[in-house]
């Protein structure tokens, strides 16, 4: 599943790819994929459109039209893909951009799960997505000071806490494992047991993993590429993901794997005590 490091790479792909281009013509093939509004305005709309740029929040994609703007989220195993000229298309190929200039942006998606809704301008931030997100995980937009009172209200365990986007925006199940590595706190803690040193630990991490990530391209796992077809690397410097029985870099004790709120969850169990509570 792409995330936050993913969407972002495949963003400044995408912009390299096709900002500028003026849309001829819009195809679609799977209904469902269009949230919003219905198909054939959908295809109406964006006829004489031209991409201004495309931006990024939390794990979505805002396309940023002439006079609309068209969030995608790719969900699982949502990808767009370029072609400089007509492309036959595959049974996965579900929306065709087609542009003034003869080439093609196609969204390919095996599970069907992925979405998109065109808005008038300035009117993604209403989308219901994206309403509830936190802050972007960087030095200025993740506050310690919020952070920390978000977690003292919360007795749910850290890791699903993290995941569902409200504290912090796009982490997802890579990255949240390789953040509590990092913080040395484990992934079944109640938010609310995490003292002070250990939540700015806990942020620190999330900021540092996440920018990492970025820098590398992501992390390709099975066949994830980004708009440009190139894999990202940072599958080379995960320390437990994907990791089960090998040493922790930290201590060489042997990652294990586990179940937390029904996801599959890497840790080191000596780096990453599960502390009581009193």
């Amino acid at each position: 599943m792409p995330e936050l490091p993913e969407v972002e790479t495949v963003r400044k792909g995408l912009v390299s790819l096709v900002k500028g281009k003026t849309i001829a013509k819009v195809d679609v093939y799977w209904p469902r994929i269009i949230e919003f509004p219905e198909v054939e305005i959908f295809q109406q709309q964006l006829v004489g459109e031209k991409i201004e740029t495309i931006d990024r929040r939390g794990k979505y994609l805002i396309f940023q039209f002439t006079h609309y703007e068209m969030v995608s989220h790719l969900r699982m195993e949502g990808k767009y893909e370029y072609f400089a000229a007509p492309t036959p298309l595959d049974k996965h190929s579900h929306v065709r951009f087609i542009f003034t200039d003869g080439t093609e942006l196609v969204y390919r998606d095996v599970r069907k799960f992925g979405r998109m809704a065109l808005l008038k301008k300035g009117a993604a931030k209403e989308y219901k997505g994206l309403v509830q997100l936190g802050p972007e995980p960087t030095e200025t937009e993740f506050k310690l000071a919020d952070f920390k009172r978000q977690l003292a209200k919360s007795s749910t365990m850290i890791k699903p806490l993290l995941l569902n986007q409200k504290i912090v925006a796009g982490l997802g199940n890579i990255y949240v494992d390789e953040v509590l590595w990092l913080a040395k706190i484990h992934p079944e803690q109640p938010a609310n047991t995490l003292n002070g040193q250990a939540v700015q630990r806990l942020r620190e991490a999330i900021i540092e993993v996440i920018a990492k990530a970025k820098e590398a391209g992501g992390t390709t796992i099975r066949t994830y590429l980004n708009a440009l077809g190139e894999a990202g690397h940072f599958q080379q410097e995960l320390h437990v993901y994907g990791q089960t029985d090998k040493p922790c870099s930290r201590c060489q004790t042997p990652i294990i794997k586990i179940k937390v709120a029904q996801r599959g969850t890497h840790l080191c169990p000596h780096c990453q005590k599960l502390k009581k509570v009193k």
